[in-house]
């Protein structure tokens, strides 16, 4: 097996980029770091936690160090394309953040880019990282469920959660952003089948009574073209100290000689202190807390563990090693981009959606 070593660099040093700075710069095959903000304070401060090579406020700058093999993109989610495709185009491997982009037009000229340089194109879609989901993969390859004929999955998260997702990029919906989770993962359980149609149901009061033009609520159903049929959901309305530091899931999956059942509520481990327990994606106190439900990760003994840590490890051994990784694809990730756009359509008209290619034959 061939053990390369190489540069990266991590455009952007938001929440996502902060912390893939700092694992990419610990990974033994990376040689040399670079990580670049829009605001060249956050980078430098990031740029120095991490002892980064080079800090810079230009991402084309770092894209295209002679010095750099390989790219992180943790922009803003409007931001993904150009970046991505700057990367792809100079032959460098690309990891963006989930979703690929929020248009079908920007995640299909990523691709292009991507097929036309032969680079790889990957989206960080770290639930799958979250062992429980792993294992349930390695479970359905094994064939212990059969075919699967249908399941049901939701995510919540708290108002406080939500708000930080609106300030951030008010394209970013709830759906795109959040529920974009469960139809990745039911994509990868259902390989080979694909989405065919969608009908959809939202709702919302809290976000509006605060100014801004969202649902906190959506409800769907997602047939495939095998006949699997799939209810997911999404809620950003729990009050917004409830003691959560992240996405609350629980999926469901049923097949024809065997299931699959997945509590991710985090009740399990608590901590309750008078000094406070800091949210670490909100920032505010809370005296309870669900220790383990930071949906990237905790630090913990000088290190960063859990999925987005593990994510970016196997990412890089992949470049490193050319060993197989299972993150999400560029073009699994186009699909669950048309069927997140195609909830919200639905949603918003009321009418049932038929996805491009499907025949809905089973």
């Amino acid at each position: 097996m061939r053990h390369r070593q190489f540069g990266v660099a991590v455009v952007g040093t938001g929440r996502m980029g902060t912390l893939r700075a700092g694992t990419a710069g610990a990974h033994p095959a990376v040689t040399f770091l670079a990580v670049s903000d829009r605001d060249k304070d956050k980078a430098a401060k990031v740029g120095t936690a991490s002892k980064a090579d080079l800090i810079t406020g230009s991402n084309s700058e770092i894209i295209r160090d002679e010095r750099v093999g390989a790219v992180i993109v943790s922009t803003s989610e409007p931001e993904h394309a150009d970046a991505a495709i700057e990367a792809l185009e100079l032959g460098k491997p690309v990891l963006v953040e989930k979703p690929i982009a929020l248009t079908l037009e920007d995640a299909d000229r990523m691709i292009a880019a991507s097929e036309k340089s032969g680079a790889s194109l990957h989206v960080a879609y770290s639930l799958r990282f979250n062992r429980r989901y792993l294992v349930g993969k390695q479970q359905i390859l094994d064939g212990k469920l059969g075919r699967i004929v249908g399941g049901m999955s939701r995510l919540y998260n708290t108002k406080a959660h939500g708000l930080q997702i609106i300030q951030r990029s008010t394209e970013a919906t709830f759906v795109k952003d959040a529920l974009t989770y469960l139809v990745d993962l039911y994509g990868w359980y259902l390989e080979g089948a694909r989405p065919v149609e969608v009908i959809a149901r939202s709702h919302g009061l809290v976000y509006r009574s605060l100014g801004h033009d969202a649902d906190e609520v959506t409800w769907a159903i997602v047939t495939y073209s095998d006949g699997t049929i799939v209810n997911l959901g999404v809620g950003y309305a729990l009050p917004a100290n409830y003691p959560t530091h992240g996405r609350l899931v629980r999926v469901e999956v049923l097949g024809e000689k065997g299931v699959l059942f997945f509590d991710e509520d985090h009740k399990e481990n608590i901590i309750h202190s008078e000094d406070g327990v800091a949210n670490a994606y909100v920032g505010h106190k809370m005296e309870t807390g669900f220790l383990t439900s930071n949906a990237s990760g905790n630090w913990a003994l000088g290190n960063f563990w859990g999925p987005l840590g593990e994510e970016t490890r196997s990412w890089l051994d992949h470049i490193a090693t050319g060993a197989p990784c299972p993150h999400t694809t560029a073009k699994e990730a186009r699909t669950n981009l048309e069927v997140t756009t195609a909830i919200e359509l639905a949603a918003e008209t009321g009418e049932t959606v038929r996805l491009a290619g499907g025949d809905n034959s089973r």
